[in-house]
């Protein structure tokens, strides 16, 4: 499956977040740990690159 690359705001991913866990678990809850998997690795990375 092709990929593309989203840059969103911290407000707009919860939104999205927020809209998702009104749907039936079973159909988003892949998507839900891709999107909290990826926003985790990215924000570690920004709170090291603060620390330095």
């Amino acid at each position: 499956m092709d990929k593309i690359e989203l840059t969103l705001d911290f407000n707009e991913i919860n939104l999205i977040i927020k809209a998702l866990s009104e749907k039936p678990f079973r159909e988003v809850y892949e998507l839900i740990g891709k999107i909290h998997a990826q926003s985790n690795t990215q924000l570690k990375g920004l709170n090291e690159a603060d620390k330095k």
